[in-house]
């Protein structure tokens, strides 16, 4: 998530807060037509982030209109199949609006800012290894949002290095330390938005069923990062100037680590105990403890008053900023879901039996093909939601469900680390001055190949064994 502009527009708040009810309705009491009417707001929720959206943003409408009329011409399902890619939409919707909270709530937190420094201040020895831990902490709080903390706070830690040789290693490492630590989170959190649509598109998924092998992956892409940092570390041309130590401790980090280990506790508790999706209890959780958050905030100075006013201000002012990006969230949810459903018929008439190719080959096929297609421009949800529902059933496949969530959310993470096109490069570019080529291709081409080929050996040692 991009920090949000200082828009304010309460109908698409309202809509916005509409939507997240209704989704979370119809997780929670299984009722349907909660979902049906959550996907009728989308229309004017989109009509109305369109209206002064960048040209980009239109054309993702344009074709996702283009493909209802191709499926009004085409299907007499036409209406059933676009009310699924409204389902899409409207889920993507309302969990950018959960997850938003945490950031709203962070944005007040002064232990937030004071661990971000703390982190960003350490030596060069252990400077990479924590970045990496506190993008992972960070990005599971606030997603896009630790990007921009955590790296401001490194181009501001770097700006003060009077050695211009020193200066530049130092904002690189950095900067990818913390993407690289931030992508690892994508494998396997359950406010990663890889999966929590994947577990929506693959039946039978579960984020309980899939985390423990997930969690393998997310140490691949975290150690891998370490250990190419530790092997081809910079050589410097003259002697390195002595460090100052950094003020503050580790101790700074237990704010952090007790919500998380909260949020964790309490998400993965009622996962567990009610069988609901974790995307449901996320949605349900996450908002809540974001006013708590912001209750303790204000302890001494009128707490109810305070969380009614930023409850409001979220309302009207930040969710409408981040306008931009949820109407692209959702029109490559809702074209990936509807293109498939389109394409699916198409793929069957060509005599292609993905049943008769091994279930390793597909699930290896996953991890390279969506980077591969971030780097034509495709963000992941685009096309996720686009192959996902093409895949034959994991029993068909020889595998289980939580293999092929292993197999998308690698590959996820590695097109987060290098597709010039995801706000995760464009950020980290933009921090380092350089451009998102840069930082996908120059930057992490090695890392993301040899992360490939590892994540590679285990889903496909997964799915054999």
């Amino acid at each position: 998530m991009t920090p949000p502009d200082k828009s304010t527009d309460p109908a698409v708040g309202t809509l916005l807060a509409a939507v997240l009810g209704l989704v979370m309705l119809a997780d929670w009491s299984g009722e349907e037509w909660y979902r049906t009417a959550a996907g009728v707001l989308v229309l004017p929720l989109v009509a109305l982030l369109s209206f002064d959206a960048a040209w980009p943003r239109r054309v993702f409408v344009i074709v996702a209109g283009a493909l209802v009329a191709a499926a009004a011409l085409t299907r007499d399902d036409w209406s059933a199949i676009t009310g699924a890619g409204l389902g899409t939409a409207a889920f993507i919707a309302a969990f950018f609006t959960a997850l938003a909270t945490l950031r709203n709530a962070s944005a007040s937190s002064p232990s937030i800012q004071t661990c971000g420094r703390f982190l960003a201040a350490q030596p060069p020895g252990r400077r990479y290894a924590a970045l990496t831990v506190g993008g992972q902490l960070f990005g599971m709080l606030l997603n896009y949002g630790a990007l921009v903390l955590l790296g401001t706070l490194a181009e501001a830690n770097a700006a003060r290095e009077p050695d211009p040789e020193i200066r530049g290693h130092r904002i690189r490492r950095m900067l990818l330390a913390i993407q690289r630590g931030f992508v690892s989170t994508l494998a396997w959190s359950p406010l990663a938005f890889a999966m929590a649509i994947s577990t929506t598109l693959v039946p039978g998924a579960s984020w309980a069923a899939a985390v423990g092998p997930c969690l393998v992956s997310a140490a691949i892409l975290a150690g891998t990062g370490w250990a190419l940092d530790t092997i081809f570390k910079p050589r410097l041309s003259h002697p390195a100037p002595p460090r100052a130590r950094p003020e503050g401790s580790w101790a700074s980090l237990w704010p952090l680590v007790a919500l998380l280990v909260i949020l964790a506790v309490v998400v993965g508790g009622l996962h567990i105990a009610t069988g609901i999706a974790a995307t449901g209890v996320v949605m349900a959780v996450v908002p809540v403890l974001s006013l708590g958050w912001v209750g303790l905030q204000s302890i001494g100075s009128r707490p109810l008053a305070r969380v009614a006013m930023r409850a409001r201000d979220y309302a009207v002012r930040d969710l409408p900023g981040y306008r931009g990006e949820i109407l692209l969230l959702m029109m490559a949810g809702f074209i990936g879901t509807l293109g498939s459903r389109l394409l699916g018929p198409l793929a069957a008439g060509t005599g292609l039996d993905l049943a008769a190719l091994p279930g390793w080959q597909i699930l290896l096929g996953l991890v390279w093909l969506i980077p591969l297609t971030g780097q034509l421009g495709m963000n992941p949800i685009l096309s996720v939601s686009l192959v996902a529902p093409l895949l034959p059933p994991a029993a068909a496949m020889g595998v289980t469900p939580a293999d092929v969530i292993v197999a998308i959310t690698a590959g996820w993470a590695l097109s987060g680390a290098s597709s010039p096109y995801t706000a995760t490069t464009l950020l980290i570019g933009a921090l380092g001055k350089v451009g998102a080529r840069t930082v996908g291709l120059r930057w992490n081409g090695a890392y993301t190949l040899v992360c490939g080929v590892l994540l590679s050996g285990w889903v496909v040692l997964r799915a054999v064994l």
